[in-house]
């Protein structure tokens, strides 16, 4: 009976995975299968053993495989990037941050998803007695011992045989599939990354003189949508373009993210590494930085310049274990979520006005030159579920957009405030007494399938500029990576000569 259910709950594995989109082979090399068999065997006779309900365990293993199946579509339809391993915290992250996730899932299909296992897990646990030899050699016990070594014996099989990955997720789910390729991104976690951060062998080496003040904004979802609709008022963003024009440097930004993966770009910035050199960890970089990589940064090297190193986000410091990262980054200090008590909000969020105030009053108490780099929230969705007020359409438009279009509608009126950011900051830093310099860049695209459907999907990237208090119009545009934004915005403020820096 043991061996009947395994057969069965395997080849229903099968037709699940099939469900994936992308969809992944069938022919593809012996190794992946022998993952994909192994893998399956393993877990269900680790349920078979605790229960002694085989088909209770073949239903509930595939009910598990089904949930990541429609988890991975979910995340590819928004996101443009199917399941990975590194992303199995935000199943924890899904419980402490509902919003955040759930929406992008669907509150139809979880909570169909969740009331569909309970169902199944149920009648399959009431519906299956326990076998009287549960425990006999000959019996159930030996057929699961029995799974158990040949479950063990494909995975250490189908491990020791090469298996390259790309981790390029789509190309690897379709050449290996889904259990083979979650094996091989987990596997890959055993090596740190062998790349080396552009601060590492870059030496402070400045001219004397009063240091700048330094603020650096990665604004949630910013990027310049007018082109995707004509009807979208210019104004909306008055101010980036007043900004943008005295600008020392300015263009769009080519971002290793879209739509979400904020720390993707956060990392690409503070430490100049491109994400082709961190192998799997290019899909979380921080997972290595928190379990001890020792990475040099763009706060470190400030600091060692004498530089006080304040990172500003307003939002839980424990998430995206940024409370353990920030530090051993070159933080002095990390102002989260606590440090705005009582603050205003606009939507769900902080707004990006109290942002700019807290910014303001450390610039106003700093006693010698400050770093600060802060990460904004105001823009962040699900931007579905909130509402469109009266009189949006005629603030943001100059005609009426199509009727799928809610979410840029939505998506405008957040941006509109950080654009009021970016003015509050520029008049800030043009009354500092010493220099002071401002980089803005955007950290992805925001998440609006539906409005890409209705008007076209963008490039990708998102916008950035160098302004400085102490630079006339001197505009130049360029267009950059992220991972080049940082050196080119220190060169720009005369903090650093090495050329090498954004080769």
């Amino acid at each position: 009976m043991v061996w009947l259910a395994a057969a069965v709950g395997l080849a229903v594995s099968v037709g699940i995975e099939q469900r994936l989109h992308p969809r992944p082979h069938l022919m593809r090399p012996w190794a992946a299968w022998a993952l994909h068999g192994g893998l399956w065997l393993l877990a269900f006779a680790v349920v078979t053993l605790a229960t002694a309900r085989p088909w209770f365990a073949a239903v509930s293993v595939a009910a598990f495989l089904l949930t990541l199946v429609l988890v991975s579509n979910a995340k590819h339809r928004a996101l443009r990037e199917p399941f990975v391993f590194q992303d199995y915290e935000y199943f924890t992250d899904a419980i402490r941050h509902p919003r955040l996730y759930i929406p992008f899932l669907g509150w139809g299909k979880f909570v169909l998803a969740v009331l569909g296992f309970v169902l199944a897990v149920t009648l399959g646990f009431l519906g299956e007695s326990v076998p009287a030899e549960r425990f006999a050699i000959t019996g159930q016990l030996g057929g699961i011992v029995s799974m158990l070594l040949a479950g063990a014996f494909l995975v250490v099989a189908g491990s020791r045989q090469p298996i390259a990955v790309s981790f390029d997720p789509e190309r690897d789910l379709v050449a290996l599939g889904l259990l083979a390729s979650l094996w091989r991104y987990a596997e890959a976690e055993g090596q740190r990354p062998a790349v080396a951060s552009p601060f590492d062998a870059l030496a402070p080496e400045v001219d004397t003189g009063e240091l700048p003040h330094l603020v650096a904004i990665q604004s949630e979802s910013f990027f310049d949508p007018r082109p995707l609709f004509a009807g979208i008022r210019r104004d909306v963003l008055a101010q980036f373009d007043r900004t943008r024009a005295e600008a020392v440097s300015h263009g769009p930004l080519k971002v290793p993210a879209w739509g979400a993966n904020t720390v993707r770009t956060e990392f690409a910035f503070l430490t100049g590494i491109d994400a082709d050199g961190l192998g799997v960890y290019r899909f979380n970089p921080y997972r290595a930085v928190a379990t001890g990589w020792d990475v040099p940064s763009l706060a470190s090297f400030l600091k060692c310049l004498g530089y006080r190193t304040v990172c500003v986000h307003p939002y839980p410091a424990s998430f995206y274990r940024r409370d353990r990262v920030y530090p051993q980054l070159g933080f002095d200090e990390f102002l989260d979520i606590r440090a705005f008590a009582g603050a205003e909000r606009f939507g769900p969020y902080v707004s990006d006005a109290a942002v700019a105030d807290k910014i303001a009053a450390i610039l106003a108490q700093a006693t010698g030159p400050v770093f600060v780099f802060a990460i904004t929230m105001e823009n962040h969705g699900p931007l579905h579920l909130e509402k469109i007020n009266p009189g949006d359409t005629a603030a943001l438009y100059t005609g009426p957009p199509p009727a799928s279009c809610d979410d840029l509608t939505i998506f405008l009126r957040h941006l509109r405030n950080a654009d009021g950011m970016i003015a509050t900051l520029r008049r800030q830093l043009a009354q500092c007494r010493r220099p002071a310099g401002l980089c803005w860049f955007g950290d992805h695209v925001p998440i609006m399938p539906a409005v890409y459907g209705a008007l076209g999907a963008p490039a990708g990237t998102t916008e950035f500029l160098f302004w400085s208090n102490r630079t006339g119009r001197a505009t130049k545009e360029k267009s950059l990576a992220a991972h080049h934004l940082a050196a080119l915005w220190l060169r720009s403020m005369g903090l650093v000569r090495d050329r090498r820096m954004s080769r």
